[in-house]
């Protein structure tokens, strides 16, 4: 024995466990922003929100009553609409519509755009010029107006609101996929891997989906936010669900006949503006998350 006293080793493989104030520091810097925080408590509240909906709900959503569109007040905290119906309730029920929908249409668009643009880079060639074109076509319109049409055609109603907003939307991703594959598939480990004879499945899988999933992640954190929005757009021209279902798109476009009402359309508006800013929030966090260069200055 030398008297002198061995360090402990500490890492993750150690078996020691860091003190709480210690593992804290590992947590990434982007999300310990307060904008980035202010970002998930909104979309953790919203998600409260969404389960716990009977809860928190202080009326029927869909019961009318003869308090028609009574200012806010202790038993109507947000007011009542033209039916006499809780504002509040409704708006909360509403979150169950549109916030679902919304990130179902996102992983819609993910899909198939990432599908059509990882076919696109990774082929080339004629394959890739005819694809393009049909991204460029679809680009030519305006989204709003192109799942108008494509609405109508197959009928109001939420299924084929978010058919025709997913129908539109994944130009977006199919571009940005493309981009990516067609810079991955030139890096030399890629290449060496199709010389050494790798599948082309095992390729995009194990090679090239890597360097794609971060990206179209943050594009997707950030487009959870432009889908609420599409999907307030389509219900506030009629095109959403069905009455009595509650909808913020739908409920700002039955409070815009009476401004003066103004509590029937400013709170839904708000519920909205809180969720895409959440999502924007949130989004430039995971972007700076996965940024090398930002890991690297942490």
């Amino acid at each position: 024995m030398t008297g002198v006293e061995t360090p402990l080793p500490v890492g993750p493989d150690s078996g020691v466990r860091l003190p709480l104030r210690l593992r804290r520091r590992r947590l990434p810097a982007s999300m310990r922003r307060p904008l980035a925080v202010i970002g998930l408590v909104v979309v953790a509240a919203w998600v409260v929100a969404i389960f716990a909906a009977p809860l928190l709900a202080p009326h029927n959503p869909i019961e009318p009553s003869m308090d028609l569109l009574q200012a806010p007040s202790g038993a109507h905290l947000f007011g009542t609409d033209e039916l006499g119906r809780d504002v509040l309730s409704r708006v909360i029920y509403a979150s169950r519509v549109s916030l679902p929908l919304a990130f179902l249409l996102v992983v819609l668009a993910v899909v198939i755009g990432g599908i059509i643009g990882a076919i696109a880079g990774f082929f080339g060639g004629w394959v890739d010029s005819v694809l393009m074109r049909v991204v460029d076509i679809v680009f030519a319109f305006p989204a709003i107006v192109l799942a108008m049409v494509v609405t109508a055609v197959l009928g109001p109603g939420l299924q084929n609101a978010v058919l025709a907003l997913a129908l539109v939307t994944w130009p977006t991703y199919a571009r940005v996929v493309r981009g990516l594959v067609l810079s991955a598939g030139h890096a030399e480990y890629v290449q060496s891997a199709r010389l050494l004879g790798a599948s082309t499945t095992r390729t995009l899988r194990k090679d090239i989906a890597p360097n794609v999933v971060g990206p179209v992640l943050v594009l997707g954190t950030l487009d959870i936010g432009n889908a609420v929005l599409l999907l307030a757009s389509l219900s506030f021209l009629g095109l959403g669900p069905r009455p009595p279902a509650p909808e913020w798109g739908a409920m700002i476009a039955a409070g815009s006949t009476d401004l003066s009402k103004w509590w029937v359309s400013i709170i839904p508006g708000i519920a909205i503006l809180s969720v895409v800013l959440a999502f924007n929030l949130l989004g430039d966090a995971v972007r700076d998350w996965l940024d090398p260069r930002s890991r690297r200055a942490e």
